[in-house]
């Protein structure tokens, strides 16, 4: 680290790369005043901020001291020759370039700082992004939300949902966003808030980094090859753990509708040569039926009504290999006895005036279970331990995060506005603790679509959220391939997705094409799961006809086959936090044509996967690059470094191994089952 004055300005370089560059003319820092609205329509927010003043810091003075035997710079900027704020930079015991801020006039809430970028840099990040791999032309604001249906302003579904239900979404609307981005030159910047961001990749000499508050710090950190950072990476954000050993011996089946459909669904299955692994039921606890489709009775313990004598059939389907999964999410259902015990003993969020406060799901209110309580964790804790885990369960989805309102009031007295983008964070770690505490952490499995900085340890995968049962770029099958990337290298290296989709809205039905070619591509990622989709009647599901099933069949076999060598790239996630599913420049970063692909991906070192999502495709483009290559399906052998057009129909994904791989042999296996 170094720091070079002028009577004009300063440099600071950090292993051989320039951070900041502030003169007078071209300050690095802007202060403001802002008031914010945050209009939020289950869970979709409109956000607008009315800007009062952004003042130039143009004026400094640098104290170089001693820091832990280390030299150390404290900059004091200046408005009007008053310092205002105090930039403390040191690095840290790992080496790492650490900017502390200090508010010194502590009316600016406003806060722009500008990181130093080269014109032809790439970058990548900001959490679980679904529409852009490369970030650099565009800004992505940061705040978690629902990502909205068809998430493009230029498309019929999505002015469908803004005019009816005001949940259109765009490219940048995310259940996960984090204030941290990875650039092409092997360096990681993260900013520490957890206030409204915006990341401004548009200017071709510097990154816009904006926050609604004066954030903690930013840190950061270069190094000389890719499987170096993702580990500098994920040791500052930390490591999920290893999934369960059964996740990996076939399909986890979304079903709905009772104990008795569920046994006779996972028969037909079997019959047909599915592998099962497990059967996530996500209205074991009762349903509640509403304009949207099918949704849960939130109220998180079994339903007798439902699902009869789960009790003890949960505990026979586990015998015979197939584990059983549930549902929960933050809230509790009004009136119903949850919410009455959460509300007695004051664990919920309120009103400013101490009063009810409860949020619209859609046709029905919940609690916020205010997890700024430490006796509401403990509560809710033991709700998941006593009527989830102790009833049987060997996992769920971990839905939601994302709807925690700006208006409602906490017990830490943080503003909501501050706790919104936390909250994921918060959800994530009383799931693990839960599962730890009941030394389940090697057996059970939870996923969640919402996140946040510092879920990394806690959440043990992400989901890709509700994909459209459609073919859109934005919102469909192709969307979750950047979104397993972009996390993948914030260090949530295990993601996957509903087979199929979700959002069944404005005329989209999810066709058995559609369905097929999603599981072609969910053999390949570190969890093969389904979802009936919010109107199941509407779409077409695994048990539809004969042939989806066989299908099916197949891709189970796929994915169970290659159990040894997903187990081995979960585990160096977990060691290491290289992601299971990689962008192809992290292997081939010589290569430029690797930085702009967005829709193949890595599938650890050895596999590269190219997904069919174009209906009607038939005949693939997929980008090999320098290396000896075998089709997965078909044997022929190619020489990358090229575009090659791959015949790729139904039941033939175009799927590739590298020649030289160790695991060659279990490869060469795919191509018989």
């Amino acid at each position: 680290m170094k720091l070079t004055t002028t009577e004009t300005g300063f440099t600071l370089t950090h292993k051989d790369r320039v951070v900041f560059e502030h003169s007078t003319d071209a300050p690095i820092l802007f202060l403001g005043v802002g008031e914010a609205n945050y209009d939020m329509y289950r869970g979709n927010f409109d956000i607008t901020d009315y800007v009062t003043e952004r003042l130039p810091m143009r004026q400094f003075d640098v104290e170089r001291f001693e820091r832990e035997g280390v030299e150390a710079f404290a900059v004091s900027f200046k408005f009007d020759g008053e310092a205002v704020l105090k930039m403390i930079v040191s690095p840290t015991a790992e080496g790492r370039l650490k900017a502390e801020f200090e508010a010194i006039d502590k009316k600016y809430n406003r806060f722009w700082l500008r990181v130093a970028a080269d014109k032809e840099e790439r970058v990548f990040g900001c959490g679980e992004q679904l529409t852009y791999l490369n970030l650099r032309g565009k800004n992505f604001p940061l705040w978690s939300s629902e990502p909205g249906v068809g998430r493009n302003k230029k498309t019929e579904v999505t002015f469908m949902a803004d005019v009816k239900d005001k949940a259109g979404g765009d490219y940048y609307t995310t259940n996960y966003p984090q204030p941290t981005f990875v650039s092409d030159d092997k360096y990681f910047c993260h900013l520490e808030t957890t206030a409204y961001a915006d990341f401004d990749f548009t200017n071709d000499t510097f990154h816009e980094l904006q926050a609604w508050d004066i954030p903690q710090y930013l840190l950061l950190d270069r190094e000389e090859s890719y499987d170096a950072l993702m580990e500098n990476i994920t040791g500052v954000f930390g490591r999920q753990p290893m999934l369960p050993d059964w996740v990996h011996d076939g399909v986890i089946l979304g079903l709905q509708g009772g104990t008795d459909i569920t046994v006779e669904k996972i028969a037909i299955a079997k019959q047909h040569g599915v592998e099962v692994a497990g059967a996530w039921c996500q209205d074991w606890q009762g349903k509640k039926i509403t304009s949207f489709g099918k949704r849960l009775q939130w109220d998180w313990q079994w339903n007798p009504e439902m699902y009869p004598g789960l009790d003890t059939k949960i505990h026979e389907l586990k015998e015979q290999g197939v584990r059983f999964l549930g549902y929960i999410n933050p809230y509790v259902l009004e009136d119903y006895p949850l919410y009455k015990i959460a509300a007695e003993k004051g664990y919920l969020a309120t009103k400013k005036d101490g009063s009810k406060y409860v949020v619209d799901f859609g046709e029905f209110y919940c609690g916020v279970v205010d997890f700024t309580n430490p006796e509401a964790c403990e509560w809710y804790k033991d709700v998941i331990k006593t009527n989830m885990i102790d009833f049987g369960l060997d996992g769920w989805m971990g839905d939601f995060g994302e709807y925690l309102p700006t208006d409602c009031t906490l017990s830490n007295g943080v503003s909501a506005e501050i706790e919104h983008n936390k909250w994921p964070y918060r959800w994530a770690k009383i799931q693990h603790e839960a599962i730890e505490e009941a030394g389940k952490t090697d057996d059970i499995l939870f996923f969640m679509r919402a996140g946040g900085t510092g879920i990394q340890g806690y959440c043990h995968t992400l989901w890709g959220g509700d994909q459209l049962v459609d073919w859109c770029l934005d919102d469909g099958l192709a969307s979750v391939i950047p979104a397993a990337l972009s996390s993948g290298l914030m260090g949530n290296g295990i993601h996957h997705s509903d087979i199929g989709g979700y959002t069944t809205l404005h005329g989209k039905k999810r066709s058995k094409e559609l369905y097929q070619r999603w599981v072609e591509m969910n053999a390949f990622t570190p969890i093969l799961r389904g979802h009936e989709g919010n109107r199941p009647d509407d779409n077409h599901q695994f048990d539809t006809d004969e042939e989806t099933l066989l299908h099916l069949a197949k891709f189970t076999r796929v994915f169970k086959h290659l159990k040894p060598y997903i187990k081995d790239a979960v585990a160096l996630n977990s060691q290491k936090g290289m992601p299971v599913q990689r962008p192809l420049f992290m292997h081939y970063e010589d290569e430029a044509e690797t930085y702009e692909i967005k829709y193949q991906y890595l599938f650890g070192r050895d596999m590269l996967v190219a997904p069919v999502y174009n209906q009607g495709e038939t005949v693939k483009k997929v980008y090999l690059p320098k290396d000896n290559w075998i089709h997965a399906f078909t044997g022929e052998t190619f020489t990358g470094g090229e575009w090659v057009d791959v015949e790729a129909p139904i039941g033939q994904p175009a799927v590739f191994y590298r020649a030289e791989s160790a695991q060659r042999a279990l490869f060469e296996g795919i191509a018989a089952l």
